[in-house]
């Protein structure tokens, strides 16, 4: 696990990189790599790489090159299968001065070219620059558990890296808000597609490579998530078959030359993980949990269920409101864009845990992308079934009247088919999203609306939902899902736990278990009232039941309660103060009435949230505020 970045420059530019520019992108990532450093300058490219020691610690600095040295790579991640071609490798001649993973994807390219991405499993983002051939190759991992992003100039010229912030070190663009992306920002916690909120920067997408040459671009998708056709057989050979990838895949990902552990929620999913982690060491597993001290928040109780059943060695750490209010504005600047989820705050608090103790980490995000475990699903698979039947039954005029008769009485009424079109768009997307296409009518103002011009802040779902081969409605909703919510939520992991300078390992995410998930039956997946219903199965006998069956939680973090008590001032400053009124996006009249009805006792904590957000992210990044970037190190974080 690393940091990257790069400059290349065309030749119509006539440019040379500059190694202390180069050196600058690769420092303001400083905590990706804390282990090592090191560039590779040669006229028009410059690569840089921050190395967090994981494998082969001893050896392995980047950036690295072949056995001729025609060919130079910088990488981040982890594949977790590279040793399995070392002999075939070898015996085709290529020389190995490593034992890191890093070198074999050298030696594949060397053999296979842009193909060689389709035989890596696990996590990576890297860059390739072929000496001879004065190319670029870039590759990011079918998921996107690792990010990279990239502006690509008028002249041609490349400006990469891990995190946008090494793009404006090397001063390639001016941070300027992209208007563009604004309504899938306060849609859909983050923005989609390639879009990033920043003019002119994009992201590699997940399972995508881009090739430069000379001032071009060529972008590749290589992998895409198939749910057809269906698999067939019974539940039990399903559940057996599935068990055994996804152990397989908790293996694969104890790969280190260094201590590891796990983050344990005491949720189905970390439990999960931690019972076949349990089979695999010989020592006790390190484990680590956050909470707060609002009992709604806290999870404790059934992380120490786990905890005690599998003998780990297990830590605690309880954050106050202050520290969670103190950390916002370094956390805002690690992930470089507003933090579309509340949740990220405790994981950064649980990550300082962890790297008191280990380098890696196992988590268990992505198992309710994959599996169905949101209860939304089911809501939106019930609303769309009685959205059919309803507008085939209920004549045009009577749907009308009832219509304007349950928006006039309000509530949940207006999330159902009686005020709504029965289909995804409305009934999944704009129903679950932060502020919904009728909201966003009235938040943004009109000068910023004239800016944004009709955007459907829903536009990349809907493409995204015309271009799957998926034929059920629920493998639709996970397909899109695994191309936003995911991908935000991946990218939070990435950025929470890097902040911390430790790594973290998604198993539920190995991407064959992903496959074989998809192309499971839908009833697999929810059965009834059942939610992941695969994995329940899966882990009985194994998990209690008391964790099998608890109700879903979530991560919660008590954020709507502080707004309206002890930090109301963080409302007033970020919200509603001249500063932020001053700069004309939002509507004045609107964000006065959500915080008065937030007040008042209706819950719009995410929409504060994402306010708050937003502002201080302007703040640093549009204004060019400061932060005090160790405020997080003075506080004394107490094991609890």
């Amino acid at each position: 696990m690393c940091g990257i970045n790069g400059i290349v420059y065309s030749t119509r530019s006539g440019k040379q990189v500059d190694e202390l520019i180069l050196t600058k992108m690769r420092d303001v990532i400083y905590h990706r790599g804390p282990d090592g450093a090191g560039n590779f300058v040669e006229g028009q490219i410059g690569l840089g790489h921050r190395r967090l020691s994981i494998v082969d610690v001893s050896h392995g600095g980047q950036p690295m090159f072949n056995e001729d040295k025609s060919l130079v790579i910088i990488y981040n991640g982890e594949v977790y299968n590279h040793a399995d071609y070392r002999e075939e490798l070898e015996a085709k001649g290529h020389i190995y001065q490593t034992h890191c993973d890093t070198e074999t994807i050298l030696h594949l390219y060397e053999e296979y070219g842009e193909n060689c991405v389709e035989k890596l499993r696990g996590m990576f983002a890297f860059a390739i620059w072929d000496r001879k051939n004065k190319t670029l190759f870039v590759a990011r991992d079918r998921l996107g558990v690792k990010p990279l992003y990239y502006l690509h100039d008028e002249q041609g010229n490349l400006f990469f890296g891990s995190e946008i912030k090494t793009i404006f070190e090397a001063s390639a663009v001016r941070a300027e808000i992209n208007y563009n992306a604004l309504p899938d920002q306060f849609a859909n916690h983050g923005t989609s597609k390639d879009e990033t909120l920043f003019n002119g920067v994009k992201r590699l997408l997940p399972g995508h490579t881009l090739t430069w040459k000379d001032g071009k671009l060529e972008i590749r998708k290589f992998w895409e998530i198939n749910y057809e056709p269906k698999h067939v057989g019974t539940d039990a050979e399903f559940i057996e078959e599935w068990r055994d990838l996804f152990k397989h895949s908790v293996k694969l990902r104890l790969m280190a030359d260094v201590p590891l552990g796990m983050f344990l929620s005491g949720g189905i999913d970390s439990s999960a993980i931690a019972a076949m982690m349990s089979t695999m060491v010989d020592e006790p597993i390190k484990t680590f949990s956050v909470g707060f001290k609002e009992r709604e928040a806290n999870e404790f109780e059934y992380a120490r269920i786990i905890a005690k059943k599998y003998q780990t060695d297990h830590h605690e750490i309880t954050i106050t409101p202050a520290q969670f209010f103190e950390a916002l504005p370094k956390l805002i600047w690690h992930e470089d864009e507003p933090i579309g989820f509340i949740a990220s705050v405790p994981l950064y608090f649980v990550s300082k845990l962890a790297q008191k103790h280990v380098k890696v980490v196992l988590t268990g995000e992505g198992s309710d992308e994959i599996m169905a475990g949101y209860g939304r699903y089911q809501k939106a698979l019930q609303l769309l079934s009685y959205g059919e039947k309803y507008e085939s039954l209920t004549p045009k005029f009577l749907r009308s009247a009832i219509k304007a008769g349950a928006n006039a009485v309000g509530g949940k009424l207006t999330r159902t088919f009686l005020t709504r079109e029965s289909d995804i768009e409305s009934l999944f997307f704009d129903n679950f999203s932060i502020f919904g296409k009728t909201m966003q009518e009235k938040l943004f103002s009109a000068e910023t609306k004239a800016r944004i011009g009709e955007k459907n802040p829903y536009i990349y779902q809907r493409e995204w939902l015309e271009n799957t081969e998926a034929k059920e409605i629920l493998d639709k909703l996970l397909f899109v899902d695994s191309k936003t919510y995911l991908h935000e939520l991946l990218m939070k992991q990435d950025q929470m736990s890097m902040a911390a300078s430790i790594e973290s390992r998604v198993p539920f995410l190995d991407h064959k278990l992903v496959e074989f998930t998809a192309q499971m039956p839908t009833e697999m997946k929810i059965r009834g009232k059942t939610t992941k219903f695969l994995l329940k199965e899966a882990m009985k006998g194994i998990l209690p039941d008391e964790i099998l069956y608890r109700q879903k939680m979530g991560f919660p973090v008590p954020v709507g309660n502080w707004f309206r008590n002890e930090f109301k001032h963080i409302i007033d400053e970020y919200v509603l103060s001249d500063r932020s009124l001053s700069r004309g996006i939002f509507n004045d009249d609107l964000l006065n009435e959500i915080v008065a009805k937030h007040n008042a006792g209706e819950n719009h904590d995410e929409r504060l949230w994402h306010l708050v957000n937003f502002e201080i992210w302007q703040r640093q990044f549009i204004d060019g505020e400061e932060i005090e970037n160790n405020k997080v190190e003075k506080a004394e974080l107490v094991e609890a």
